[in-house]
């Protein structure tokens, strides 16, 4: 980690211009063979990571603090992607309900995706949505039970699978002693 002090915002007018720390973190790159084809890279074995602070916090406190913010930052605009992308109402009843079964919905299709695969553990609610909430099947009743169909050449198909199985198993029995 470094640090500088820069100045933010040179284009604008004195006033706007902001003085501050420059902090950068530079991290192990974990698959330099991932890097687009024609896209010639100056260090490939090496990212970096830039946060700009006024933070009086040292320099690896605050380096700390800015990815802490970063992840709770992510969180929230995964959940503003999903459930609470429009607030229902102008008024704070209506909006407090809609966001504690927003933060519900958020944390059930995060507990679908980690239940579904490693792949999805990791995906944002946007992709557990679309890979495994909107599934294309459609059902079929014969006998008296319900079949699911799902597509054969599906690329999320063992993930769904997977997923439904732990869903719908029944709960391990209790010994008692």
């Amino acid at each position: 980690m470094a640090e500088t002090t820069y100045t933010a915002f040179t284009s604008k007018p004195k006033k706007q211009q902001v003085t501050a720390r420059l902090i950068v973190r530079r991290v192990k790159r974990l698959k330099p063979e991932a890097i687009p084809e024609g896209q010639g890279t100056l260090f490939d074995t090496w990212r970096y990571h830039g946060a700009f602070t006024n933070s009086p916090l040292s320099l690896a406190d605050a380096e700390r603090d800015h990815r802490r913010h970063a992840v709770v930052e992510q969180a929230i605009a995964d959940v503003k992607n999903g459930p609470f992308a429009h607030a229902p109402s102008g008024h704070f009843q209506p909006n407090a309900a809609w966001l504690a079964l927003a933060a519900l919905a958020h944390n059930l299709t995060r507990a679908a995706g980690a239940l579904a695969s490693a792949f999805h553990a990791k995906a944002t609610t946007g992709t557990i949505r679309d890979h495994l909430i909107n599934v294309p099947a459609r059902l079929a009743r014969s006998a008296r039970r319900l079949t699911l169909h799902l597509p054969e050449r599906w690329p999320w198909r063992d993930d769904f699978t997977q997923f439904f199985d732990l869903a719908h198993a029944p709960p391990p029995a209790v010994e008692k002693p």
